[in-house]
């Protein structure tokens, strides 16, 4: 059974880890949901020259073609498109990802607020039981920050910040962006090949004296 994955981009830096994201799925055979602010087009286009037009259609048309998807598995919703699949428990996804996430969606999802498609979304996927990861992408985190991950976390979503390990020796930017997806990807049950495990070829020496 092809597993539906939602992926929503927000306005936190971070958005080569959430196009990577969308990349691999689709590689792996995966039908993909894909859920943008206004803000993570300006992300979008600052870190990566990326556009991201406010038209859906004309984003699902450009990210087809620059991930070969000749079998449309990827669709693209808009921010008040309140009658997409994954505004309703009866079209809900087998998982979600909010990557980059903000604190500002981050807040609205523990508190169960609603205002636009992904907020929508993730309160969909948190009350049907389906897994929910966050990937958050700010430093230093407040206390605020840190009781509503601590809320979501207790609801079984998975707070997933973007800190890449070194163990393996990482030699581009790219090593370092596979290592934090290889991570969600991990989460999601989706077979990949980004980064050596633990205790495989290239990665002895480094993870014990993080345990030091």
């Amino acid at each position: 059974m092809t597993q539906t994955v939602a992926v929503a981009f927000t306005g936190a830096s971070g958005m080569p880890y959430g196009i990577r994201l969308v990349e691999c799925l689709l590689a792996a055979g995966c039908r993909v949901w894909l859920l943008y602010s206004q803000v993570a087009q300006v992300v979008a286009r600052q870190e990566m020259g990326l556009e991201l037009p406010s038209r859906p259609a004309e984003v699902q048309a450009a990210l087809r073609a620059r991930f070969n998807d000749a079998g449309g598995r990827l669709r693209v919703f808009g921010r008040e498109e309140w009658f997409a699949p994954p505004a309703s428990g009866s079209g809900a996804p087998d998982a979600m990802v909010v990557c980059p996430c903000t604190m500002g969606t981050l807040a609205a999802i523990a508190a169960g607020l609603a205002q636009n498609l992904i907020e929508r979304a993730a309160d969909v996927v948190v009350k049907e039981g389906r897994k929910l990861v966050l990937v958050p992408r700010e430093t230093p985190f407040s206390a605020i920050h840190l009781e509503n991950m601590l809320r979501l976390a207790r609801l079984g979503v998975v707070i997933l910040p973007p800190n890449p390990g070194f163990y393996h020796h990482p030699q581009r930017i790219e090593d370092l962006v596979d290592f934090v997806v290889a991570r969600i990807l991990d989460q999601l049950g989706v077979a990949h090949g980004l980064v050596p495990r633990w205790g495989e070829e290239g990665t002895e020496g480094g993870e014990a004296r993080d345990g030091q």
